[in-house]
């Protein structure tokens, strides 16, 4: 048995001892030790890992069919890619999620991992690089500067519809909450002000077309990242690849992942261009937006139990205090609407790494890939958190809304019609002096009937469009 628990791997620096069991070789050592930043190794992100793998196996049917990679070597580096898409190895994948280098420390990475698992199949021994290397056949025909990228883009889009199919479901929520309180009466409020009538229903289904609109605005920017720069090596050029390799390992990639992608028209400035990763990350900050507004809608409609608004109770998921008896606090609301606020900030980080690319190559890709997938990954998260944990369990204090409603001042608009301005404006002025409701105060007045404002007062009366009445 064995005691060697290192093996030597070398580089253009020198010898170096690399772990006897690592799939990795000596590059990824070295971004090991000089990239400590995060202490979160890119396997956070499996999306990320299934594309490199994906990449390097349309790389390798590519340059066999073209003739420049044997046969045999092409099938270990196609079965080791398939291992490690179906999730083997990715523990293997260990280098800073944040690296200088334009991401070259993750493709080497990857490189070394196919490499070694498939020297493994083929009966060698991991680092024994003069049977199959990483570097010349696993990376052949390529380079970081087209890997990452087309990395970044499989992994955007693989993501991106898990986030639309947990937005669906909480879609779903929020419309079967409308469709429940569709007769729940209640008034609606501009500037924290009471407004005019509306139903609870009514208020729902307004998250629920916030959160449809946004599906449709993530697919469309999903567009963008099926164009691909894969084949155009250093800067643009196609500098070491066949002439015939772009478009084919396009048509196998696109095989492989069964996304419909396309080779950029101009392989030189896709290859510098971050402008799709720019657009989604404005879509993802779109969603958290719109998707932090509803929360704190939430949060506002269940304040109290006493001293607040009181319209809708949220599930009751842990205690709220460690000093107030009894306290129960919206702490799912709450953690949506602070992965909200980090989604904004990395947008701003993406903004930044986008414009800061120069010449031929955008260094900062590595840090717009973690703020995206950060982004996408806490979205659908969330999403799925708030669906399971609060909307689907949100009642309504039916009476207290309909109290409130009958409370407000606001309704004197929807008598207007019926009572005439002036009356109208009179009523509201008592109400407001005296503390009254204004339904009781129309009644005591005679100006409408009980069987007249209630008839009024029905939700499929005060809140959409109906014949005018006038006053007499």
């Amino acid at each position: 048995m064995s005691l060697q628990t290192t093996r030597i791997e070398h580089d253009l620096l020198g010898d170096r001892a690399v772990p006897v069991d690592a799939y990795y070789g000596v590059h990824t050592l070295r971004a090991l030790e000089n990239f400590p930043i995060t202490d979160t190794p890119i396997s956070i992100y499996p999306e990320l890992i299934r594309a490199l793998a994906c990449i390097k196996q349309a790389a390798a049917e590519a340059n066999q069919e073209l003739g420049m990679l044997d046969a045999e070597r092409a099938r270990f580096i196609v079965q080791a890619c398939e291992e490690i898409r179906t999730g083997n190895l990715h523990d293997q994948f260990v280098v800073d999620v944040i690296q200088g280098g334009a991401g070259t420390s993750t493709n080497m990475n990857a490189n070394e991992v196919i490499a070694n698992r498939a020297l493994e199949l083929m009966g060698h021994a991991r680092g024994d690089y003069a049977a199959l290397h990483p570097i010349e056949h696993v990376n052949m025909s390529q380079s970081t500067n087209d890997v990452y990228p087309t990395a970044l883009k499989l992994a955007t889009w693989f993501g991106i519809f898990r986030l639309i199919e947990a937005m669906a479901g909480l879609r779903e929520a929020f419309a079967a909450k409308a469709e429940e309180f569709a007769d729940v009466l209640k008034m609606g409020r501009t500037q924290l002000q009471d407004a005019v009538p509306m139903t609870l229903g009514q208020e729902f289904s307004t998250y629920a077309t916030m959160l449809s609109e946004d599906e449709q605005r993530l697919r469309e920017a999903a567009e963008l990242i099926c164009e691909i720069n894969l084949g155009a090596t250093a800067i643009g050029t196609g500098i070491t690849a066949h002439p015939d390799y772009a478009a084919l390992v396009c048509r196998r990639l696109s095989a492989i992942t069964g996304i419909t992608l396309a080779t950029a028209p101009n392989l030189v400035e896709a290859t510098q261009d971050c402008g799709a990763f720019v657009q989604i990350s404005g879509v993802l900050k779109r969603v958290a937006v719109k998707l932090s507004k509803s929360c704190s809608d939430l949060r506002l409609l269940s304040s109290g139990p006493r001293a607040g608004l009181n319209e809708i109770d949220l599930p009751a998921m842990q205690a709220g205090s460690s000093i107030m008896p009894g306290k129960v606090n919206p702490v799912i609301p709450e953690v949506v609407n602070q992965i909200a606020y980090e989604v904004i900030g990395n947008d701003v980080t993406v903004t930044f790494a986008a414009e800061a690319g120069q010449l031929q190559l955008n260094a900062f890709e590595p840090i717009i890939a973690h703020s995206l997938f950060k982004s996408i990954k806490h979205l659908h998260n969330g999403c799925v958190t708030l669906t399971e944990r609060c909307v689907r369990g949100i009642t309504a204090n039916r009476e207290r809304l309909r109290a409130m409603v009958e409370n407000s001042i606001g309704i004197v608009t929807a008598l207007n019609p019926y009572i005439g301005y002036a009356n109208a404006t009179a009523v509201a002025a008592e109400a407001h002096a005296s503390g009254g409701s204004v339904y009781q105060i129309v009644l005591d007045r005679g100006l409408m009937s009980k069987e007249q404002l209630d008839r009024v007062m029905r939700p499929e009366e005060l809140t959409r469009p109906q014949p005018i009445r006038l006053a007499p």
